[in-house]
């Protein structure tokens, strides 16, 4: 059944992203289809001692493009990288934020950890001079609602404004849920995305230790290899992404040029365990059939997926059974891409600048790589569009986003070209 019938049509009309691969959207999409590395020795803080020292930082980012020095300086780098990320995409938009249109206009913002630089920063002040030097903004600042708030404070948009945190499926269901708020006709435009600053020396202590991080320090530009036979693990990101989502209506009557439609979104949960996936991918499956179905496409209507693929030895080959789950045999004729590859893991944020990544394939007709595939592993059959972009064989028709997180949680985004009509 075509769930969408009855209700309203959503549309992205902007995109702002700052990632590893560029400061703009046109910057980060230009180096995907490069296929451009942007794992690198980290240079933010020493990690001599670490087991794992490379990561995808954002190089040159200049808060001071976007807030005034009095607000850089006060903001987390996760509300600095939000605000920008923001300002961009309504700019893209061409939307105009005041006093007659501001209520309809809301903000969903997810992050995975929070500010996790004003945790550290703060911490470390408690430990080394007392209470009485934690700064007094630390509570404000690290909280995981703060981009969201700071952007609404920002831009004057004064309709629905929370955030959403699911470890690594955050950015697609901070999307999602941005889309069904429309979608339901709570707001006329959302914008919606997500961003992760967690690149500090705690994060990164805390993240190798799972065991989940690629270690080849000695070749971080081919150290990110999902499906791959060689993998082993992620590579630490960072980064921001946000689309501006608005009825089509609304969309239409202000003159704004749809780039897709955003028009199904699934969201299921393993019930299995904190960190590994169901082994057969099945809460996977059901958010991608979910998403489908809600748009009321057929596996058929797929013509891309830009997959979760982290280059962890169990998430590719679950998430290869998943698609494989999902579409049948057409999965083998489906290209699947892992854009991490590229930009690394960004936590919260991955969901967002992967689906922002996504929506650029369809408008472009161009699908991204997935680069250092060098060794195929058996278990993970699918066409990964190895190592070079690809120009599609025929216009994307549909095109699905997938992201899975730590606590077993799973979301999916179901993008549709637009044709005007």
């Amino acid at each position: 059944m075509n769930q969408q019938m009855g209700s309203r049509r959503v549309v992205v009309t902007g995109i702002g992203m700052v990632t590893p691969l560029g400061l703009t959207t046109d910057e980060s999409w230009e180096a995907a289809l490069a296929g451009t590395s942007c794992a690198r020795l980290i240079t933010r803080f020493d990690t001599s001692s670490f087991k794992v020292r490379i990561a995808c930082e954002i190089p040159d980012f200049d808060p001071l493009l976007y807030m005034d020095y009095r607000e850089a300086r006060r903001f987390d780098r996760l509300v600095q990288l939000s605000v920008a990320v923001a300002m961009q995409a309504v700019s893209a938009a061409g939307l105009e934020i005041n006093d007659d249109n501001a209520d309809r206009i809301g903000v969903l913002i997810g992050t995975g950890i929070g500010g996790l630089e004003t945790i550290q920063v703060g911490f470390e002040a408690l430990l080394a001079k007392g209470p009485m030097r934690v700064n007094p903004l630390t509570g404000a600042m690290m909280l995981p609602n703060m981009p969201a708030g700071q952007v609404s404070i920002s831009l004057g948009a004064r309709g629905p404004n929370f955030s959403v945190s699911s470890a690594c499926a955050t950015g697609s269901h901070a999307l999602g849920e941005a889309f069904e708020i429309v979608r339901r006709g709570d707001a006329d435009v959302m914008l919606a995305g997500a961003a992760e600053a967690g690149l500090t020396s705690f994060g990164l202590s805390a993240f190798h230790r799972t065991g989940a991080m690629s270690t080849r320090n000695d070749d971080p530009a081919r150290a990110c290899r999902p499906f791959d036979a060689q993998r082993d693990g992620f590579v630490f990101g960072e980064g921001a992404a946000m689309l501006v989502l608005e009825s089509l209506s609304h969309a239409r009557s202000r003159g704004a040029r749809p780039l897709v439609e955003i028009a199904g979104y699934g969201a299921t949960a393993d019930a299995f365990h904190v960190s590994a996936p169901l082994a057969d991918g099945a809460g996977a499956a059901r958010a991608m059939r979910l998403a489908i179905e809600k748009a009321g496409a057929t596996p058929e209507e797929i013509d891309y997926i830009n997959a979760h693929g982290t280059a962890t030895l169990l998430n590719d080959v679950a998430e290869t059974i998943a698609i494989k789950t999902v579409l049948g045999d057409r999965a083998y004729e489906v290209p699947v891409s892992s854009t991490k590859s590229m930009h690394g893991h960004m936590l919260g944020a991955a969901g967002a600048v992967e689906g922002a990544l996504t929506v650029q394939a369809i408008v472009h007709g161009m699908i991204p790589p997935t680069i250092n595939y060098e060794y195929p592993d058996p278990d993970c059959d699918l066409d990964y569009v190895p190592n070079e972009a690809r120009r599609a064989s025929r216009p994307l028709r549909c095109a699905l986003s997938n992201s899975f997180g730590f606590g077993g949680h799973n979301a999916s985004l179901l993008f549709r070209r637009y044709d005007g009509s």
